[in-house]
């Protein structure tokens, strides 16, 4: 069968690469119309409770929770209430909060609570919360920017999206340029022809410009996957058009007919371009299972680009290869790197110490890379070196953390309301509470309250409270305070109740991602394992494969530990899928070259640990420092921090499982020669030969 198809592949070349050409043109067309999200919240499962609670505030007050704060500096209350009429007529913003929306026309502002009165109000320095249409914040934050000029500050997650938005483009597109002509340097220094990384880069090329543009069938796609998805899918498939370029060299060489060369390098690489793909794809599609949507939006597209890639290798880059090959005939030059057989006998010297010392780490790595700070949401997805970074910085030097919290109650149990209140304000944590209980209670008639605060704290269903609070959007101390308010509001309402906001989406965002921690891992180990185990027909191998990488796995995320960083949560996951499925190729390489030499060849254990090393030192340097190298340019380049550390930690993580490949993996290979050997079926072909 498969015979029969590389065959027609063969014959009917020119009309596949016409029919790619074809494709190639409507997937750049579809890249245009590709929506990007920006919004990590839009990710949360629809029945996480803060979707919920959103829904339900649509429909009863017709609007949603405050998203971007804006902070006027040395400003009097006059100046701050012309700023608030300003950006109140900007088209898009749907409602702007201060002080002087709480008071009837002219009272002044000394009646309300003090401690609400400095959540809004202090030095000389005004916070207005400000609500923006998601529909318009393209257009609307720039126009905010605009009214309040350069000396004021603007924070929130509107902005974060807008500024997103903006800035992504145009680092997706100088990440690539480099990062392709960085591939082209990796491609000069590794083969041995110089015509040879333009045909590979244009497979390449082909297959991520068809997955881009195929994103189009998801609707839409994360700004996670459009700022790292074509990085990673260039790094990780650089190989397979490599692979069988010199796969048909070698068999051109003893054939008199290329067509009849190209098929035997067809059926000779096929089955090693399958396992690695499918170890990879595996790897993604492990995304897949999170129910924080964007690990199943970066995990489905890569796992789509590893599949395309492996179709273009195998469908698309025979045709290319065959009307290509006497270029790279007559342009061959001398191989730029070193035999490699020094490295191969300096391992196989210090193998024992190094595999001992790789065991004795096993714990500690992994107990490191579980004992990281998190972050779960986009509260810190900018840093101080840029302008909302440092606006977010100065906004909390000089009011505080704050965020804004909206618990919604069934209306007309005064009593249970009042009581509620004023536990919550006894909460350490929280500065004040508005709601129409409040202000009553202040000796403001019902009648006097302005129309539209009552219409933002009361329908026909709902009292709704805004919940002022001196906590950061997310971190232990904002989710303890949030697990206080709900537990508070369930003692009077019993699960009756709805809350809102950054911090209580980031606090879902917190239980979605810790409960796919396990899975999502469990599900790319056994994946993997069971890909290996039927492939290698042998139990030993998957463990000692798997259990290399791994370990690699835990060392990358226990120098984030040991460095006191940070950790993005999402990070930590795609990283544990993606490191897992693109780098235990190199293991499967290594392995399967070190089998054919000890059982082909017959070359003892030792002098096969270096003769493997040489015959695969340049693959995988070559796949490693393109990977690592992609990771660290998405580190520098990117302004978003998720990105920025998604890059760090694949760059550096490529270089652990290289390492470990390199100079541990064969000391294991070593030890366990015999069992390393062995197949399934060995012990049944004995006792067949024996009869």
């Amino acid at each position: 069968m498969m015979d029969w198809f590389y065959r027609r592949v063969i014959r009917y070349r020119k009309a596949i690469m016409a029919g790619f050409a074809v494709l190639l043109v409507l997937s750049a067309w579809m890249y245009t119309k590709v929506y990007v999200d920006y919004d990590l919240l839009n990710y949360l499962p629809q029945d996480s409770p803060s979707t919920k609670s959103l829904e339900v505030m649509a429909e009863e007050f017709g609007g949603n929770v405050p998203n971007v704060r804006v902070m006027l500096r040395d400003v009097t209350q006059k100046e701050t209430k012309d700023y608030k009429r300003e950006i109140e007529e900007l088209d898009g913003v749907l409602a702007v909060t201060w002080l002087d929306s709480m008071l009837p026309l002219n009272m002044p502002i000394e009646m309300l609570p003090g401690s609400l009165v400095d959540s809004y109000y202090k030095d000389g320095n005004a916070v207005l919360m400000v609500t923006v249409d998601p529909e318009k914040q393209l257009d609307t934050i720039p126009a905010i920017y605009d009214v309040i000029g350069e000396d004021n500050m603007l924070a929130g997650p509107a902005a974060n999206t807008v500024v997103a938005t903006i800035n992504t483009v145009k680092e997706v597109m100088r990440i690539t340029i480099i990062a392709i002509l960085f591939l082209i340097f990796v491609l000069i220094m590794t083969t041995t022809s110089w015509v040879e990384p333009a045909v590979v880069m244009l497979g390449l090329g082909v297959a991520v410009l068809i997955n881009s543009g195929t994103n189009l069938l998801f609707g839409k796609i994360s700004f996670v996957t459009n700022s790292s998805g074509m990085i990673l899918q260039m790094a990780v498939a650089l190989d397979y058009s490599v692979f069988l370029i010199h796969r048909f060299s070698e068999c051109n060489a003893e054939e008199d007919d290329p067509e009849t060369a190209m098929l035997n390098a067809l059926k000779l690489s096929t089955s090693s371009i399958l396992s690695s793909g499918l170890t990879t794809v595996i790897g993604f599609l492990a995304l897949a299972f999170m129910k924080f949507l964007i690990g199943a939006d970066l995990g489905v597209a890569l796992s789509k680009g590893v599949a395309i890639s492996l179709i273009t290798s195998l469908v698309f880059m025979p045709g290319v290869i065959l009307e290509t090959y006497k270029w790279m005939d007559k342009t061959r030059h001398r191989s730029f790197m070193p035999s490699f057989r020094g490295l191969g006998r300096v391992v196989c010297k210090i193998s024992t110490p190094l595999m001992i010392a790789f065991v004795l780490i096993m714990v500690p790595a992994y107990i490191g890379s579980t004992q990281n700070d998190y972050l779960y949401g986009g509260s810190k997805i900018y840093g101080p070196d840029t302008r909302l970074g440092s606006d977010t910085e100065k906004m909390t030097e000089i009011f505080g953390d704050n965020d804004n919290y909206v618990l919604m109650v069934p209306r007309g149990d005064r009593t249970s309301e009042h009581a509620l209140i004023r536990e919550m304000e006894d909460m350490p944590g929280i500065n004040s509470v508005l709601s129409i209980e409040n202000l009553m209670g202040i000796a403001i008639p019902g009648d006097m309250l302005p129309e539209g605060l009552v219409d933002q704290l009361q329908s026909d269903h709902y009292d709704r409270m805004v919940i002022s609070a001196a906590v950061p959007v997310e971190g232990d101390k904002a989710f303890a305070l949030i697990d206080d308010i709900y537990a508070a509001a369930d003692k009077y309402y019993e699960g009756e109740y709805y809350m809102a906001g950054t911090g209580v989406s980031m606090h879902d965002v917190k239980e979605v991602v810790s409960s796919d921690m396990v899975k999502v891992n469990f599900i790319a180990i056994f994946s993997v394992f069971v890909v290996l185990l039927l492939t290698m027909k042998n139990l030993l191998l998957p463990v000692i494969l798997v259990l290399t990488i791994e370990t690699a796995i835990w060392i990358n995320m226990s120098i984030t530990h040991l460095t006191g960083a940070s950790m993005f949560y999402i990070a930590y996951l795609i990283i544990s899928s993606i490191q897992l499925g693109a780098t235990v190729d190199y293991a499967i390489l290594f392995t399967e070259r070190y089998k054919e030499n000890r059982k082909v060849y017959g070359i003892p254990p030792r002098e096969c640990v270096v003769t493997t090393i040489s015959d695969t030192a340049v693959s995988i340097l070559t796949s490693a420092t393109a990977v690592s190298v992609m990771g660290i340019l998405l580190y520098i380049f990117s302004s978003q921090r998720i990105i920025g550390q998604i890059g760090l930690l694949l760059g550096r993580g490529t270089i652990c499982s290289l390492l470990a490949v390199l100079f541990v993996l064969p000391g294991f290979l070593m030890r366990f020669d015999k069992y390393v050997l062995r197949t399934f079926g060995d012990k049944k072909r004995q006792n067949a030969d024996e009869l």
